[in-house]
């Protein structure tokens, strides 16, 4: 299936509302959904950001900036997040906060059977560690629901995610 057409839009928004609400260090697991966003905080001299080696790794940078006063954001692919799972108890007990920008594989047109099952755990694992978790499957959603993903991780002090579904970032083909 062919990305979505607004696909081009939403990543650069979504870098100037990271810029808006502060975020200065950004943790990414290199992802394909995610390519865009990332090549712009990469690009940005006054925003640190990380190439991770695995996703639970996210969750102790993030908790590092908060404790050294910045704010942080994970940029990850959903199956990724269960790799994460253990570390989020850590942000509970803590009180503190993580915002996660997940993009999704394992659900509409997926072709690899690997991705269905964590897929379709992400959003029930998450919001069994206290995750607060919202979705967006079209691009005029993306902004103000991570918006408010960065509001309740900040204003909360505790985890929240936006998944970013397979509508909008559009399914990748056997091909890719």
């Amino acid at each position: 299936m062919p990305m979505n057409e607004n696909h081009k839009d939403w990543p650069r928004a979504l870098y100037d509302l990271l810029g808006r609400e502060g975020i200065r260090q950004v943790g990414v697991v290199p992802d394909a959904g995610h390519m865009e966003l990332i090549r712009l905080c990469e690009r940005d001299a006054a925003l640190r950001t990380v190439r991770l080696t695995t996703e639970e790794e996210g969750v102790a940078l993030a908790l590092g900036a908060w404790l050294g006063g910045e704010k942080c954001a994970l940029l990850m692919q959903s199956s990724g997040a269960g790799n994460c799972v253990n570390m989020l108890s850590m942000l509970a007990a803590c009180q503190a906060p993580v915002a996660m920008l997940v993009t999704m594989r394992g659900d509409h047109g997926e072709f690899n059977p690997w991705q269905m099952p964590m897929g379709k755990a992400v959003e029930p694992v998450l919001e069994a560690m206290g995750v607060a978790v919202s979705r967006a499957d079209r691009a005029e959603d993306v902004v103000p629901l991570a918006e408010g993903t960065l509001r309740i991780a900040f204003n909360t002090l505790r985890p929240a995610a936006l998944l970013l579904g397979q509508r909008l970032l559009g399914a990748k083909t056997f091909k890719e």
